[in-house]
């Protein structure tokens, strides 16, 4: 172990990224608990317009949404690359085809206050973990409300309804694209971002996420 790696573990132990408990020396990232115990989904979320396929790692329930506030809004910015590496694995188990990456963007605005897009960052870890392409295929053009405060999934449509536009799609013409983003709630996102693909000319969607809505798969 380097020094500097030796005096960070030492002033900052690290902990789980889902319940916070420090690791012992034989854990990465999450803690053996929270391997076995997080609520892992089972199959294929349900159709979900214009996209392919769309599948999650965890439901977003447990543990999970809190670790996710954390990433989001408290600063934990390393949690991205933990999150992708779970997704890069679920890739691989999953046999997920694509030709390249891409992720669901957030607004200018939200960038510079949050300081770092949460999905691109999911995004760039899985293209560094597996050795695939990863291209900003989107741009979020209108800084509408968070979904998360809209409960009605006819609301959720209406509030993402052309807010995004596609990004160089001479990149991305006749190819086969996997969409990330951190939490999968009605699709209503998903789907937009999905729609504003395939127009530009992506000849297939799938969606990847860190977690998602049990209700999606019923």
């Amino acid at each position: 172990m380097k020094l500097i790696d030796w005096l960070l573990d030492l002033l900052f132990p690290p902990k789980c990224v889902f319940c916070r408990k420090l690791l012992d020396s034989r854990e990465t990232d999450l803690c053996a608990r929270c391997r076995q115990s997080l609520p892992k989904t089972e199959g294929e979320i349900k159709a979900i317009r214009f996209c392919e396929e769309a599948f999650s790692l965890y439901y977003y329930e447990d543990k999970v949404p809190e670790s996710v506030r954390r990433y989001k809004f408290s600063g934990m910015q390393n949690y991205g690359a933990v999150y992708g590496k779970l997704l890069a694995l679920e890739i691989l188990r999953r046999k997920i085809p694509f030709d390249l990456v891409t992720f669901v963007p957030v607004s200018a605005k939200r960038r510079k206050k949050r300081g770092f897009d949460q999905s691109e960052l999911m995004a760039q870890t899985i293209g560094n973990e597996l050795d695939v392409p990863v291209y900003r295929c989107l741009t979020k053009d209108k800084d509408n409300p968070p979904q998360s405060g809209l409960k009605s999934s006819d609301l959720r449509a209406v509030n993402v309804l052309g807010v995004y536009s596609p990004y160089r799609p001479e990149r991305y013409r006749e190819k086969k694209i996997l969409l990330i983003d951190d939490v999968l709630t009605t699709g209503a996102t998903v789907s937009e971002c999905c729609a504003t693909l395939r127009i530009a000319g992506a000849s297939e969607v799938r969606c990847l996420t860190l977690a998602a809505a049990r209700k999606l798969y019923k």
